[in-house]
């Protein structure tokens, strides 16, 4: 079940990229909620807030190995811990969403813009990301309560 999670994490990243780069120009935004949210076509070739810039590689071999990891733990807990397994599956669908457009194209599509706040702009695969880091950090922090509570 978690791999289909993560499967759907893929596809939806994948096809909403898509959409924004056959449908909108690089640099054009379309207000969803004046001044709150736009779809604003982006590239980005760095991590997360455009940090390490042209370091496709780097990204490159980080992802592999975490794509790795997520999976060996996933095969480990399987069951036993569903929470921890959720939030490794949607991290496993973000990674591997990030990972198709750095491996096809070398940089990543964004569109989400939040323009109500100075927020870099964002997709689907980093929101599963986040929240799945998120979700990990809430385990440890209900995990840590449960031992010493």
């Amino acid at each position: 079940m978690y791999y289909l999670i993560a499967a759907a994490i893929i596809a939806l990243d994948q096809w909403t990229k898509s959409l924004v780069v056959k449908h909108m120009e690089l640099g054009e935004s379309i207000p969803l909620f004046q001044d709150v949210l736009h779809l604003t076509s982006h590239r980005n070739m760095g991590a997360a807030f455009g940090i390490l810039q042209n370091q496709r590689w780097l990204f490159i071999v980080i992802t592999i190995a975490v794509v790795i990891g997520i999976m060996i733990s996933l095969i480990r807990i399987g069951k036993s811990q569903p929470r921890v397994s959720l939030a490794l599956s949607l991290v496993l669908g973000g990674a591997i969403g990030n990972f198709i457009d750095r491996i096809s194209t070398g940089q990543v599509v964004d569109f989400v813009d939040v323009t109500l706040i100075n927020f870099p702009i964002f997709n689907v695969a980093d929101v599963a990301i986040t929240v799945g880091v998120g979700l990990l950090l809430l385990d440890t922090l209900l995990e840590g309560r449960r031992k010493n509570g």
